[in-house]
């Protein structure tokens, strides 16, 4: 069985699993622990990020490297179009995903834990012990406005984080205005990086993340709670409600439209 090494909130990770989703392909996720399994992450492939998938023997490292390992290994429901220039616009979209929607991604996240204290214990895994949440609660917003000078999250860089990323759903409001999929008439590559980029701008509305019922639907506010991006949100539902598995008892079971085989978790 195919396992992914992963983080249950990574954007990328979850791009993977819709991924594998859609395939219809067996797999177990493998949650790495921050710090100590990264290092054992980085004995098995050189690095330390997730996502890792690993077949057999074989470690494939990073969402895009994944996504074309799979496609040549397990080339039914293909995710890259052979046309010329379907191909070229969907791995431009997914690159543009990846390096946009996924990196100012966090920071608007960073900026809504920030200001919101029950929110931010809301986004601990459910299986949190109690006092962790409420330590992790009761951090004060001014500490991780520092924190996050350090990695980078400055006030500046979030506001221009939010800015661009409204500039980003604007545009994917356009392309999906009278489509089903960003590239031709099957999904591409291109439509599960974007759902997958997106997930902590608003959580998908289902239980397809370890996340409690509460915050399902809800993220960050000011893009989350927009009318103007409602139709984008949308259509991500509906992208996971044909073809992401959700979760059931710790195992998904197969969407109505995915072939048959049972992913196990």
């Amino acid at each position: 069985m195919l396992e992914l090494y992963q983080f249950e909130l990574s954007q990328y990770s979850e791009k993977v699993r819709l991924i594998l989703d859609y395939k219809g392909l067996e797999y177990r996720k493998i949650e790495v622990t921050p710090g100590i399994g990264q290092v054992e992450l980085f004995r098995l492939t050189g690095q330390r990020q997730v996502p890792v998938l690993k077949d057999g023997s074989r470690y494939i490292a990073d969402s895009t490297e994944i996504a074309k390992y799979l496609d040549s290994q397990y080339p039914e429901r293909p995710l890259i179009p052979t046309d010329p220039k379907k191909r070229g616009v969907c791995l431009l979209i997914e690159e543009w995903a990846d390096e946009s929607i996924g990196i100012k991604g966090r920071k608007a996240l960073f900026s809504a834990i920030s200001q919101n204290q029950n929110f931010r214990k809301s986004l601990l895994p459910t299986n949190t012990p109690d006092v962790l949440k409420n330590l992790v609660e009761g951090v004060p917003s001014d500490v991780l406005t520092v924190l996050g000078l350090g990695v980078g999250y400055s006030p500046d860089a979030i506001r221009s984080a939010i800015a661009d990323l409204k500039q980003d759903l604007e545009a994917l409001v356009l392309l999906l205005a009278d489509t089903a999929y960003l590239v031709g008439d099957e999904p591409t590559l291109a439509d599960f990086a974007v759902a997958g980029m997106s997930i902590l701008l608003k959580f998908p509305d289902g239980p397809y993340l370890n996340l409690p019922e509460t915050i399902r639907g809800k993220g960050v506010p000011i893009l989350a709670e927009n009318p103007a991006y409602e139709p984008f949100f949308a259509w991500r539902d509906r992208l996971y409600a044909q073809y992401r598995r959700p979760l059931i008892g710790g195992t998904t079971t197969a969407s109505p439209n995915a072939p048959t085989s049972i992913q196990i978790e």
